[in-house]
């Protein structure tokens, strides 16, 4: 296993999977939290953070199969935010013999269509590029961001989101492949025990993606108050009481 991870505590497995403009550092103050009574396993994704960089194609999803068989955690707790989420989602469907509960914070959703402010932002921060600055300064002023830009986390967000720019400029260019058909279109194949945790600020685009998993069966919806997109920097204490109550049922 080339990835990077790291891990705290002990007791039954967790896996976090960060979101995009971050890196497992997105958890710092969560993972400590979690890691009092669970064995909490945080990793930086393909191209990210310490990581290496792949060259042509990455599957994310089968990046975490291997993480998970390579650690021997058996049938861990998968956690994931953002795309994050999506690569959680995703692998729950893929492999639900190696998932017990599933935490999907503001999670993306392969094949849905309706990220149109979400492009929009993207369009602008990567017009500004070669601008590491610029980029970064228009993703803080983001929607996104903000909650984010006013609270103690600011200088470990912009800093996630210099490194991961930067690295973007600088490294070769690498396709996510997903699997097919997308999530989307086999929400109802989800058998994982769920929780879906969004911000009460998020991007209205991301309450859509909310409607789509009320097609399971077996999930349960949380909106955190006063919350933007990016919960782990911000509520991670809120977020640590759900989470633990979750696991706890």
């Amino acid at each position: 296993m080339d990835l990077y991870y790291e891990i705290k505590g002990n007791g039954q497995p967790v896996v976090l999977i960060h979101g995009g403009g971050t890196d497992l550092r997105e958890w710092n103050l969560l993972a400590p939290i979690l890691a009092k009574h669970y064995q909490v396993i945080s990793v930086d994704g393909r191209g990210v953070g310490q990581s290496p960089t792949p060259k042509g194609q990455v599957n994310y999803v089968e990046d975490i199969r291997f993480l998970i068989d390579e650690l021997g955690l058996g049938k861990p707790a998968i956690i994931g935010h953002s795309i994050g989420g999506q690569i959680a989602t995703e692998f729950a469907l893929a492999y639900p013999e190696k998932v017990t509960n599933l935490v999907l914070i503001a999670p993306a959703l392969s094949g849905f269509q309706g990220y149109t402010e979400y492009e929009q932002i993207m369009q602008k921060v990567m017009g500004a590029a070669p601008d590491v600055e610029k980029m970064v300064d228009l993703m803080l002023h983001s929607p996104m961001y903000q909650v984010v830009i006013h609270s103690p986390q600011r200088n470990l967000a912009t800093q996630m989101l210099q490194d991961q720019f930067q690295r973007v400029l600088d490294g070769p260019a690498f396709e996510m492949i997903w699997p097919n058909p997308p999530a989307i279109d086999r929400l109802e194949e989800l058998t994982a025990k769920t929780l879906f945790i969004i911000g009460e600020k998020d991007l209205a685009e991301n309450f859509l993606v909310l409607e789509h998993f009320r097609r399971i069966p077996n999930v349960h919806f949380i909106e955190i108050p006063g919350a933007d997109h990016m919960l782990p920097l911000t509520h991670y204490e809120a977020l640590n009481q759900e989470i633990t109550a979750f696991m706890e049922e």
